[in-house]
């Protein structure tokens, strides 16, 4: 009804804003929760199993982070007597809410949820997930990153961006290739979120510009595996071709609007002087780079630009889409901006 899904909505967006804009570790708390439980009915909308066992997965997970982040600023409160959130100055406090925030956005070694889930639901609840579920637990990271040990945040990143890669390199399914893609970008954010974190803010902006049109036009063409992604070219050229260019975006080819975070902070870690977490951090995106030629290689090298009386047609669902396609280019052609952003 038209009630529940404005409460629901609301509160998605209230518990969201609430825990990025509190200084209290209850505040943000209570938000993360509010978020959280207003999110599981989304999750659960199409009644299947497949459906009820991906809220339940994901329940389970974000009730754990929440139990783990009051652990922490509990800690944190014992010892200091203070509650903010940039006074979180305790080792073990850090480590146990550093892990904490990396279960709730889903990045590596706490990752297992994240694939499943989305394979479980709706296309438009996965952009959802792998987008705006992102920003509370990543701006909470932000306000603690100077606190938390930088060799901590490195080895989930390094973590992250490995089974990022592995991960997508063998599946069929969109909805987990984009949740491994996902896990990899995480990965470069966490990592450098230990030596330059307005940098880490940028990338998860960048990724975020990035998905939200994939997403969209998945969901327009329910397209839902690599096979029926191989058929778009007889319902949309300009869908396929499109979706095709995105993908080399994300995985950071230049000229598109992927290679400028990498390059920037590739770039930072290098004048710092650390040249070997750079290397390593450009060959593991070689490997999530494979599954993203894998499935531009399948769309725009196997299928010739032809139409054909398949019975695929429905698939295409006649809607306006004026904010993709102002997205879109914006997902791919913003890289050239480089020499105007700040050193």
């Amino acid at each position: 009804t038209p009630a529940s899904i404005t409460i629901i909505t609301l509160s998605i967006t209230m518990g969201t804003i609430m825990a990025m804009s509190s200084s209290n570790w209850l505040l943000a708390w209570i938000g993360l929760e509010l978020n959280m439980l207003a999110i599981l009915p989304i999750i659960s909308k199409p009644k299947t199993m497949r459906a009820s066992e991906a809220t339940t997965k994901y329940f389970l997970t974000q009730a754990i982070a929440s139990a783990m982040m009051l652990l922490a600023s509990t800690t944190n409160a014992w010892q200091t007597g203070n509650w903010d959130i940039l006074e979180l100055k305790n080792k073990f406090s850090t480590t146990i809410m550093a892990l904490s925030l990396t279960m709730k956005m889903g990045a590596a070694p706490v990752h297992f949820w994240l694939p499943e889930v989305l394979q479980g639901t709706t296309l438009q609840t996965a952009l959802l997930i792998t987008t705006w579920q992102k920003l509370a637990p990543i701006t909470l990271m932000y306000m603690i990153s100077k606190n938390i040990q930088p060799i901590i945040l490195t080895s989930l990143g390094i973590l992250s961006m490995i089974i990022g890669g592995l991960g997508g390199v063998n599946q069929t399914q969109l909805r987990k290739t984009m949740a491994y893609s996902s896990i990899n970008n995480l990965g470069w954010t966490i990592m450098i979120m230990a030596f330059s974190p307005n940098m880490a803010i940028m990338n998860i902006f960048i990724y975020i510009i990035m998905t939200t049109p994939i997403f969209l036009m998945m969901t327009n063409t329910s397209m839902k595996t690599l096979q029926n992604m191989s058929t778009t070219w007889t319902t949309s050229m300009t869908t396929t071709f499109s979706i095709a260019l995105l993908m080399l975006s994300t995985s950071g080819l230049p000229p598109f609007t992927g290679f400028m975070p990498k390059m920037l902070i590739l770039n930072e870690l290098i004048t710092q002087k650390l040249t070997m977490l750079a290397t390593l951090a450009i060959t593991t995106s070689l490997i999530s780079l494979l599954f993203y030629l894998r499935i531009t290689y399948l769309i725009m090298m196997l299928t010739s630009p032809m139409t054909t009386p398949s019975l695929t047609k429905w698939r295409a669902q006649n809607q306006k889409s004026q904010p993709m396609t102002m997205m879109i280019p914006t997902a791919l052609f913003i890289a050239h901006l480089i020499p105007a952003i700040p050193s």
